[in-house]
């Protein structure tokens, strides 16, 4: 098998991945709110009668969105309008390709990677493509040529940038204890064991990394109680003049978001696809047990573990979401600058000083 037709492989099937979870992810959304506020949520669309607690859903959406107008004003600027929600779209879903789904499984003697580009500079790459998303955000609020579309450009390219800040600078402490940008190599890492039985997981060595990214996350993907930038309350909202796949196509980027900070988090703070004392050749307990496994059974354990911790991570995000209320702009603004940077940076200094001592 030719290096490019793996490759290819590896695209398709994480590209289907990521897009059949980002649907679910809606279907997860509206049932879960639905518990919260005590109804039953959508269970209409059916196939021979059959409801499926409205897993058909999701599929029921994307052909009304193929189907319904595509509607652009006659004041805006077309072109621009246009590839706004492509822009957005595209850079959220190459972000995907530097995460390690598992370890390497060998097939036909070829060991093959779970992942479709180990870059050196991963943990750069993932966080470059996140932030060109945003040029989508301010060309639809500005090409739509209306001044509430322009507004809520303005606060999505305002609030993305203060948060990024604060989203680097909280994982400047993972690479410190992980020297590397490589995912794979920072998931690896994670492989070992603190004390003799505890998981090295970023978590526990980065608590205080992991709450100011997990805050900062939720805020990149610009939803409540950090929906400044479309103000579901109000009319303010930079794709306000889009409908039909367009519109669709910066729901999904938004959805998207979420399972991206998800692989994030469990990549990072959460061992990735790293199972507690589980390694090549199956589990080895720390009170001394064995427990053999292949190298199919591993990978497999690994993949399926790896979807666990992300699906957990979305649900958290989506309870967040309908549990708080929305912050006020001035209150988002200042618990980035004045609460979510500061603790980094205390978060930096700390780790230093703890790695000077430790050494």
């Amino acid at each position: 098998m030719s290096e490019i037709l793996i490759i290819l492989i590896k695209v398709i099937l994480t590209l289907v991945w990521l897009l059949v979870l980002t649907l679910y992810s809606t279907w997860a959304e509206r049932k879960e709110s639905a518990v919260i506020q005590d109804r039953i949520g959508a269970n209409r669309a059916t196939i021979f009668g059959i409801r499926m607690l409205g897993l058909f859903q999701p599929f029921c959406d994307v052909i009304k969105m193929l189907f319904k107008e595509d509607f652009s004003p006659k004041f805006s600027r077309r072109f621009l309008h246009t590839i706004a929600p492509f822009i957005s779209f595209f850079f959220v879903a190459v972000t995907i390709a530097a995460v390690p789904f598992g370890s390497d499984l060998k097939i036909g003697g070829k060991m093959i990677k779970l992942q479709i580009v180990d870059l050196n500079v991963g943990f750069l790459y993932m966080f470059a493509m996140l932030s060109l998303g945003i040029y989508g955000i301010i060309l639809a609020g500005w090409a739509s040529n209306n001044r509430y579309t322009t507004l809520g450009s303005l606060r999505g390219a305002a609030q993305l940038i203060s948060y990024e800040v604060a989203l680097g600078l909280s994982l400047v402490g993972i690479v410190m204890v992980f020297p590397s940008l490589q995912m794979s190599k920072i998931v690896g890492f994670q492989g070992e064991l603190l004390f003799g039985f505890l998981p090295k997981w970023g978590i526990f060595l980065q608590p205080l990394g992991f709450l100011v990214f997990f805050i900062a996350g939720l805020a990149e993907t610009k939803r409540v109680p950090f929906d400044m930038p479309e103000g579901e309350s109000e009319i303010i909202g930079f794709f306000a003049e889009y409908s039909g796949l367009k519109w669709g196509l910066f729901m999904m980027t938004d959805f998207m978001e979420i399972i991206i900070v998800s692989c994030l988090s469990v990549t990072l703070f959460f061992g990735g696809w790293q199972v507690p004392w589980l390694l090549a050749d199956g589990f080895h307990f720390p009170w001394g047990g064995h427990w053999a496994m292949s190298n199919l059974v591993v990978v497999l354990l690994q993949v399926l573990i790896f979807n666990l911790k992300v699906f957990f991570f979305v649900w958290l995000q989506i309870l967040i979401r309908w549990t708080y209320p929305r912050f006020r702009y001035d209150q988002v603004m200042d618990l980035g600058w004045k609460v979510l940077i500061p603790l980094s940076l205390v978060n930096i200094v700390g780790t230093g000083i703890l790695m000077s001592v430790i050494k």
